[in-house]
């Protein structure tokens, strides 16, 4: 997967997102095994069509099923059709977020944001720790990775000076 390839896409395509999901933990706090970059966007028609720009030029695909699975270039308004989108890229695997389970608003979430960059010097703004942890726990339990979380527990713990 090459990250920076993906944020630098993004962020020349001027997208409103922040960092979500398992690569976000594993840029900031632990190496963890991820196959995908969990991207959660503002959700308006001009951001949308600023991701569809930079999933274009990221040679993205995705469809409805497999038998209607194209490239992202041959499709229209598709960003509309759903809460989530799993799509590939030669860069690696990309997932779309409109909006996250547990968590306020877009805007709230961009307000806590950690900006921050990646070893390739790629900027990027993740969800907080605090808002990394809400997420999980809007998980069914069984979804729940309970290590993530201790470890998120243990980092806000530490920013506020006390041991766990």
């Amino acid at each position: 997967m090459n990250i920076d390839h993906i944020l630098q896409a993004f962020n020349t395509a001027q997208v409103d997102y922040l960092l979500i999901g398992g690569m976000n933990f594993l840029l900031r706090h632990e190496p963890v095994l991820t196959y995908d970059i969990d991207l959660w966007i503002h959700d308006t028609p001009a951001n949308r069509d600023r991701c569809h720009a930079a999933l274009v030029q990221l040679d993205a695909a995705w469809g409805p099923s497999e038998a209607a699975w194209r490239p992202v270039a041959e499709q229209e308004g598709w960003l509309t059709r759903q809460p989530v989108f799993c799509l590939t890229s030669p860069a690696g695997a990309i997932d779309i977020f409109r909006s996250v389970t547990g968590l306020p608003s877009w805007e709230d979430c961009r307000g806590r944001a950690v900006a921050a960059q990646t070893a390739g010097q790629i900027e990027y703004r993740g969800l907080c720790d605090e808002d990394m942890i809400a997420c999980q726990l809007a998980l069914p339990t069984g979804e729940r990775r309970q290590g993530r979380i201790e470890c998120l527990q243990r980092a806000l713990a530490a920013k506020q000076g006390r041991a766990t």
